[in-house]
């Protein structure tokens, strides 16, 4: 009865193939109408491709910036040029729920059921701990899910096939699952961006496989090992990563799993390797700079679904779908259930905003210390240092 119309004006940035290791090839499309003359379109191309001369423009040596900054901001302009129209859906407006609604469209994942060997059953907390009181306020219910096991390790070595992508409910990243070309072992992974069935990714933990010093001859050829292993998907340790390298599902400890940039379009950046002192320097998503093991895994590239972000839920039943209840405002409690509660009218009164256990929430620092995390080598910045 309801048809479904596709708005494919809807412009993001697409990074998929910006990374340091694999430059971009950037290909330039001008959309122009039948109805416009050959002129109005000739005067569009030029100025296009004047501004776009711009961007690909490298900083000057003069300029007061380091390597891996001035890589930083050609990389910013290079996304610049990567516009591409993603397609969102969107329903005719039959209701407010319908008219608000927005969800990219992803023809490549996968329309049917997990691999149910790897899901087990979620029971609800309700946002209660082990002792049955409420840590996590106005949660509860939602729509009966199953986790998926994601492999955060990837310790098997080998060559893996991409079977296909799927949509994960409990997370915001797609899930990529996996067959060992060797073993036939099959795993979930968080699927990089522009990871599509039938692509060959590879894990590298325990060492560079045999197979692969046999097609170099018996020898490790540093220059053929780097065009082998640098590609999105593969999974290193942190040394064999060139500094500079576009990250995700980074890792802390040598065995450890991943732990960093694991959410929708998120990804690191390796700044600098010490290996007198068995750490790597690498800046994370928020800004902030930490050390980490050397010999920690991380993954190349972007985690996928970079339009996440463009998505609207348009109506609250989708959000008590995930599991999230009405927030109150304090105003509307009585006295005893908030500070802000309680009077004969709709206001806080002369109080400064605060939480329901009296901590004051604008302006007010709740660290303890500048000195709390030893691994911290540059905090994120804050306030006008945001860029």
């Amino acid at each position: 009865m309801f048809r479904n119309v596709v708005n494919k004006s809807f412009k993001s940035y697409n990074i998929i193939n910006h990374y340091l290791i694999q430059p971009p090839i950037i290909s330039y499309r001008f959309n122009s109408s039948s109805s416009s003359t050959s002129n109005d379109h000739d005067q569009k191309l030029s100025i296009n491709q004047f501004s776009r001369s711009n961007l690909l423009t490298i900083p000057s040596k003069d300029s007061d910036l380091t390597i891996l900054e001035k890589q930083d901001q050609l990389i910013k302009n290079r996304r610049k040029l990567t516009k591409t129209i993603v397609e969102i859906k969107k329903f005719k407006p039959r209701s407010p729920g319908r008219r608000w609604f927005r969800a990219p469209i992803y023809t490549h994942l996968h329309k049917g059921s997990p691999y149910k060997p790897l899901t087990r059953s979620i029971s609800g907390t309700g946002g209660r701990n082990n002792t049955g009181h409420i840590t996590t306020r106005f949660r509860g219910g939602g729509h009966k899910r199953r986790a998926r096991l994601i492999d955060f390790k990837r310790l098997e070595s080998g060559n893996q096939k991409v079977l296909r992508i799927e949509y994960d409910p409990t997370r915001t990243a797609h899930i990529a699952l996996l067959e060992n070309l060797n073993s036939g072992k099959i795993t979930y992974i968080l699927a990089s961006d522009g990871l599509r069935s039938g692509d060959i990714v590879g894990s590298y933990r325990n060492g560079i496989p045999n197979d692969l010093i046999e097609e170099m001859g018996g020898k490790i050829d540093p220059a053929i090992l780097s065009a082998r292993t640098n590609q999105k998907g593969n999974c290193l340790p942190i040394k064999m990563i060139p500094i500079g390298s576009i990250i995700h599902a980074i890792g802390i400890t040598q065995n450890g799993p991943a732990k960093f940039c694991r959410s929708a379009g998120t990804y690191g950046r390796l700044m600098q390797k010490i290996p007198e002192k068995s750490k790597a320097i690498v800046k994370l998503q928020s800004g902030e700079h930490r050390y980490v093991s050397i010999d920690a895994c991380a993954t190349l590239g972007i985690v996928s679904n970079i339009d996440h972000q463009h998505s609207k839920w348009g109506k609250a039943g989708r959000a008590r779908y995930r599991g999230f209840r009405p927030h109150v405002r304090g105003v509307a409690m009585n006295k005893c259930d908030h500070p802000h509660g309680g009077g004969r009218g709709k206001s806080k009164s002369n109080k400064l905003s605060m939480s329901p256990w009296g901590t004051l929430a604008k302006g007010y620092k709740t660290r303890r210390g500048k000195h709390n995390n030893p691994l911290k080598v540059k905090d994120r910045p804050r306030g006008k240092d945001k860029k």
